[in-house]
């Protein structure tokens, strides 16, 4: 499970990080949760990886919005950031992946069978990416793990699951 490149060089800065907006807020009673993964190497190890609450907002569509707002105030040659939407219980609603001024959503799985062979095919991405660390290949190790994180972007609480595909029908 571990397969993080060593050494591990301290990273406390988020590339390409807009600053907090103000378009949500944090009146913990909002159910929906915006945050920013934190993926950094020494994040990962110092056991600080718990994601950045952005804003909080009192629906999934004021959520959506937020996100696409954070997207605009990300630099263009940023990397893809991982943006999550949690409600109150921590529970994954809906993931994508925010850069050039937009959001690419996760689509939901739709079943427990296909949530096992996402699973399986972002475990095999980051056995991939362990290899190719291995190899001396920083670069695509940092692909395929960035792969695997979308993979896992689409594993959405089965309490959400019918309601984030919905309000990405909406949304298109």
């Amino acid at each position: 499970m571990f397969d993080l490149p060593l050494p591990v060089h301290p990273s406390t800065a988020l590339q390409g990080f807009a600053p907090v907006f103000a378009v949500g807020d944090t009146d913990l009673s909002h159910p929906f949760a915006l945050t920013l993964s934190r993926r950094a190497p020494a994040d990962l190890m110092s056991g600080c990886a718990a994601p950045l609450v952005l804003a909080r907002f009192a629906t999934l569509a004021e959520a959506m919005q937020g996100a696409i707002d954070h997207a605009e105030g990300i630099v263009p040659d940023a990397p893809p950031q991982l943006l999550a939407i949690l409600d109150r219980d921590q529970r994954l609603v809906l993931a994508g992946a925010a850069s050039n001024h937009a959001v690419a959503w996760c689509h939901p799985v739709t079943s427990a069978a296909e949530a096992r062979g996402v699973v399986t095919e972002a475990s095999q991405l980051r056995a991939q990416a362990g290899r190719a660390t291995a190899w001396a290949e920083p670069d695509l190790a940092r692909r395929l793990r960035h792969r695997a994180d979308l993979l896992d972007g689409r594993l959405v609480d089965p309490l959400w699951r019918a309601f984030a595909a919905r309000a990405l029908q909406v949304a298109a």
